[in-house]
């Protein structure tokens, strides 16, 4: 697949608390080891933010059981997909 397409996948948020400071920037810290550009989409489905981005994802309120758009493009699109949604998976434990 090329590198300038987006890669889309999603995910649900299982913290009961939602999307809040600290699984905002574990999910951050690791969307940055990555070079792809990465975005995240929540309830605003016309609002894409920019998941290396602590204050954007936070204003995303995505909240406990709410899916989560997340879209890639770049050489290593596929594996910042496959972490993040592993990472959301494990409720954003290490």
């Amino acid at each position: 697949m090329s590198g300038d397409e987006w890669q889309i996948a999603s995910a649900v948020i299982l913290d009961e608390t939602g999307l809040h400071a600290r699984p905002a920037v574990k999910l951050t810290k690791l969307a940055k080891k990555f070079t792809a550009a990465i975005e995240l989409q929540g309830d605003d489905k016309d609002r894409w933010v920019n998941a290396k981005s602590p204050n954007a994802v936070m204003k995303l309120r995505a909240g406990h059981n709410q899916p989560l758009t997340i879209r890639a493009q770049g050489s290593d699109a596929t594996e910042a997909l496959d972490a993040l949604k592993a990472l959301i998976a494990r409720n954003f434990s290490d």
